[in-house]
């Protein structure tokens, strides 16, 4: 089977290298841009990484399907590393893609207590570890509309469980009920939210 053409990749401000191996051993592959399925370029599954440039988001699935990763800027030795505090343990990452709409400086989000844009509201632009301490009396958000930037929400305070990549270039930044969050969204359960760097 040939492998896709790395070469030929436009070359922009993002640059991941996965490995098939812990400690950046084993075969390698260096990309550019979005990665559909590790499984063409003759990869089971990533072991260790590095992120060099940009921000990216991991999924456990093919066609970023499935749980969701940030990984920003830095080495990940080993799954652990990379995959944070979760509910339940995965131990694969079959697609990435690079977060274009990151940005850290200018980012604000709208959250509803309901879907479809209803019932109390608040606007978000920072980091909050725990939205019960700031003022959300509430463990659930129905919808939310991402103005600028792009988000991390978790399921569980202090940044943990689940994790829900929000960027304003979805839909015009706009999620209208929690199914819409991903892929595996199967609780309105949002109890700590972060901006991604870049």
């Amino acid at each position: 089977m040939a492998l896709p053409n790395q070469t030929n990749l436009a070359m922009g401000p993002w640059k991941i290298t996965v490995y098939n191996q812990e400690n950046f051993q084993g075969r390698c592959w260096e990309f550019t841009s979005c990665c559909n399925n590790i499984i063409e370029y003759n990869l089971e599954n990533i072991h260790s990484l590095k992120v060099e440039c940009g921000v990216w988001v991991g999924y456990e699935n093919s066609s970023f399907n499935g749980q969701q990763f940030v990984l920003e800027k830095g080495d990940y030795p080993c799954f652990e590393a990379y995959m944070g505090s979760h509910s339940y343990s995965v131990k694969r990452m079959m697609s990435f893609r690079p977060i274009y709409s990151a940005c850290h400086k200018d980012s604000r989000l709208c959250v509803w207590e309901c879907e479809n844009m209803k019932g109390r509201q608040w606007e978000l632009s920072g980091d909050y570890p725990s939205l019960q301490a700031m003022g959300w009396h509430s463990n659930e958000i129905g919808s939310m509309h991402v103005k600028s930037g792009a988000w991390v929400c978790y399921q569980y305070p202090g940044y943990r469980g689940y994790q829900y990549i929000m960027e304003c270039n979805h839909h015009g930044g706009e999620y209208r009920h929690y199914r819409d969050f991903g892929t595996h969204a199967h609780t309105p359960q949002i109890q700590s939210i972060r901006r991604i760097q870049d």
